[in-house]
């Protein structure tokens, strides 16, 4: 399964805005944009202004990176998205939110979505009482997302729920604390997606 592996601190300079990709520490000094807000790499000064073209190859690798999905699956959702009637940058935004490791990281089970990737590979949640270890699996309105039995008892479990929600629930979603379990109640709206793609870009890239 193919996977970005370099440091993920880069991306966001290359995108030169904060691209939340790291949790906390993006709310702290220690980010990287905060410290080095110049791209990676050697670099002659020059001013240069950025075509459409480049505009909406930057949006769309924005939201490549935020997702953590790689140019053929985006491509492959930007395709299904466009089958659907209406909106389609809408439809795509949803198709991405409705990834499993998405939306763990949404119950705030995970402070970032690379997190979130890591512990449904691993096996750590469970989808209607089934075990489910891939990132990518749809979820559907009425599905129920729990941690695996006994896991809630674990140290590190604890540590990653502890002050839950650290971040606002979205209205798609619910989340019972008391037991650590979250339901998918509709499928999301643009109004409940805060990543602040402009998915019109995004449409305009691949409609060339």
């Amino acid at each position: 399964m193919a996977r970005y592996t370099d440091p993920v601190c880069r991306l966001c300079r290359r995108a030169g805005e904060k691209l939340f990709l790291k949790g906390e520490r993006c709310f702290t000094p220690s980010c990287a944009i905060e410290r080095r807000r110049r791209p990676p790499g050697e670099h002659i000064p020059r001013r240069r202004r950025s075509s459409d073209r480049g505009l909406q190859l930057r949006e769309k690798q924005n939201a490549k990176y935020i997702y953590g999905v790689l140019e053929r699956q985006f491509r492959k959702y930007y395709e299904e998205a466009l089958k659907h009637p209406g909106v389609t940058g809408h439809h795509l935004l949803q198709l991405l939110e409705r990834r499993l490791d998405s939306t763990v990281y949404r119950l705030n089970f995970a402070d970032s979505r690379k997190q979130a990737r890591q512990l449904v590979l691993h096996g750590h949640f469970v989808v209607n009482g089934r075990k489910t270890s891939i990132p990518s699996y749809r979820i559907k309105p009425g599905d129920v997302i729990t941690w695996r039995p006994n896991e809630a008892n674990k140290e590190y479990v604890r540590q990653l729920t502890a002050g839950i929600p650290r971040r606002p629930i979205p209205g798609w979603i619910s989340l019972d604390i008391t037991i650590l379990a979250g339901q998918v109640l509709a499928l999301p709206e643009p109004s409940d997606i805060d990543t602040g793609i402009d998915t019109r870009l995004i449409v305009q890239y691949y409609s060339r």
